[in-house]
């Protein structure tokens, strides 16, 4: 196995139990902005060491800092929203419908960046919108349940977010940005977009300890996708690994079953099929 396939296999494996311990955290009740606030605290300081061993150093011009702030912000927001639709939604369903993130930015990339939509593009599009039409759940008289929509909802607006991050890191690079100073300044926006959502929206700060073991826990987790994926892409194709990195929603839905935290269906089954295909159709592209 080539270093690229093994490195973005350690990306994916990352993501998916990251997505995991989301799950169990989201159901603790306790402050979601001090949790992605820890978060940031442990990436932070890790991706500071990282670039310090690497030989790096911080690049400050416009293309880094601005591409790098907004990157940090859409994807603050998305993780922020992941965890409140992971309250009321299964882990697999949330995971799924997150990684999903690549239709977003085909189509973003259509409308914004003047890109081409083919055959495999559109093809890849409609089998991941079909997934997550699959994955949505009636209540048990078979009703639309308004109260599980909502939270369907914020999780399709969290995959969104990821993909205004996809976007602009992309653009980011287009202009010469320095991906290693932007992963530190997207580190950074989680310690202060979870201090915010924490002070301003939740006001609970109770459980210090036990979110900071979460925190601990999840911020190496975090640190492992992002670096993973970036030696990756640094051996490999991007077309090609990125993709292999988009599919740890099989691991989450592995890992939550063999947790007893949700069970595995024959439909659930046909809709991570769906997933893959979708991956895949757009990673041909």
């Amino acid at each position: 196995m080539s270093y690229a396939a093994g490195f973005a296999l350690l990306s994916l494996l990352c993501a998916g139990i990251n997505d995991v311990v989301f799950k169990k955290y989201a159901l603790k009740k306790y402050s979601m902005g001090v949790y992605i606030c820890g978060i940031g605290i442990v990436w932070t300081i890790a991706q500071v060491l990282f670039l310090r061993l690497q030989g790096g150093h911080f690049v400050c011009n416009f293309p880094t800092i601005g591409f790098g702030l907004a990157a940090g912000i859409f994807v603050t927001l998305s993780n922020l929203l992941l965890l409140e639709s992971l309250t009321r939604i299964n882990v697999s369903a949330g995971s799924t419908i997150y990684r999903l993130n690549t239709i977003g930015v085909v189509i973003l990339s259509f409308i914004l960046l003047d890109e081409s939509l083919g055959g495999f593009k559109v093809t890849g599009v409609v089998a991941g919108i079909t997934a997550v039409l699959f994955l949505y759940r009636k209540n048990d008289k078979g009703n639309a349940n308004s109260g599980c929509f909502l939270f369907y909802a914020i999780a399709i607006t969290a995959s969104l977010l990821r993909a205004f991050y996809g976007i602009t890191t992309k653009a980011g690079l287009l202009h010469r940005a320095d991906m290693q100073t932007m992963l530190v300044l997207i580190s950074s926006s989680w310690i202060a977009g979870g201090a915010a959502y924490a002070f301003f929206r939740e006001k609970n700060f109770s459980g210090i300890s036990e979110i900071f073991r979460y925190s601990l826990l999840s911020g190496l987790l975090v640190l492992g996708v992002a670096n993973f994926l970036m030696l990756a892409v640094n051996y490999g194709e991007a077309s090609i690994v990125i993709p292999i990195a988009n599919m740890s929603f099989i691991v989450a839905l592995l890992l939550s079953a063999g947790l007893k935290m949700e069970a595995i269906t024959p439909k659930k089954c046909f809709v991570m099929a769906l997933a893959v295909v979708s991956v895949i159709m757009l990673a041909q592209a």
